[in-house]
C-alpha cells in the first residue's frame, strides 16, 4: 500500500496531479484543496494516498493532510458515497467544516457539496455524528472544538455562555457559524448563526 509520496509536482488537471518521484510519476486524484494546497509545476511536495482498488479500476487518491485522507476514508464508509463524491464534499468544506456540520446534525453544509443531495446529506451526517469528534479537528465524541485565544469567535462564544449555554455548546455552535461564514466573520454575525444553531 503507498501511504505517502515525496515528490515533485509534475502538472496538474481538474481533479489530478502527477506526482513525480525519482522519475516515476504517480497519477493522484484529488479534491480542489489538496491541489491548491501542492503549490506550482517543478515544486517539491508531498501528498498522503490511499488506494482504491476495484474489479475494472486501480485509483490512487491524493490529499494534502492526514487529517482530509482520514476524513476521506470516513465518507467513503457511507453507502452512496463513492470516492468522486467523497472528493467533491473535501473540495467544498475543509476537515474542520465538516467535522462541524457531522457533529452538529448540520446537513445542509454538506449538500453544498457538488452531486450530493439532501439525502446523501443527511445520511452523512447521521452516519457520522458520532465518529466525527474521534478524528483530527477533534479529540473525541464530545470534544469542544478549540476557539481562537482571542478575536470575533473566542468573544462569541463568551457571548452564548453569558446567554445561559452551556461551554461545549457554545463553542460546537460557534464553530459551526464560522464554516458557514468564514474567517473574517464578525462578532455579531457569529453570534446570530450560533444561536440558531445552539437553539436548534
Amino acid at each position: 500500500m503507498i501511504a505517502k509520496l515525496k515528490g515533485l509536482l509534475d502538472e496538474t488537471g481538474a481533479d489530478w496531479a502527477v506526482i513525480d518521484v525519482a522519475g516515476v510519476g504517480y497519477l493522484v486524484h484529488c479534491s480542489s484543496k489538496t491541489l491548491a494546497a501542492l503549490g506550482e509545476p517543478g515544486e517539491a511536495c508531498t501528498v498522503y494516498t490511499d488506494l482504491q482498488v476495484s474489479e475494472n479500476d486501480m485509483r490512487l487518491l491524493g490529499f494534502a493532510e492526514g487529517a482530509e485522507r482520514d476524513w476521506f476514508r470516513l465518507l467513503t464508509q457511507v453507502q452512496g458515497v463513492g470516492s468522486k463524491v467523497a472528493l467533491a464534499i473535501l473540495s467544498a468544506l475543509s476537515t474542520g467544516e465538516l467535522q462541524a456540520a457531522c457533529g452538529g446534525g448540520d446537513a445542509a453544509m454538506v449538500a453544498r457539496a457538488q452531486g450530493v443531495g439532501p439525502k446523501l446529506a443527511s445520511r452523512i451526517v447521521n452516519e457520522l455524528k458520532d465518529k466525527a469528534g474521534a478524528l483530527p479537528g477533534g479529540g473525541g465524541a464530545g470534544a469542544v472544538p478549540a476557539t481562537p485565544a482571542g478575536g470575533a469567535s473566542a468573544d462569541a462564544v463568551s457571548a452564548l455562555e453569558n446567554l445561559g449555554f452551556k461551554p461545549a455548546v457554545a463553542a460546537r455552535a460557534v464553530a459551526a457559524a464560522q464554516g458557514e461564514l468564514g474567517e473574517g466573520a464578525s462578532e455579531s454575525d457569529l453570534i446570530r448563526v450560533a444561536l440558531k444553531r445552539a437553539a436548534g
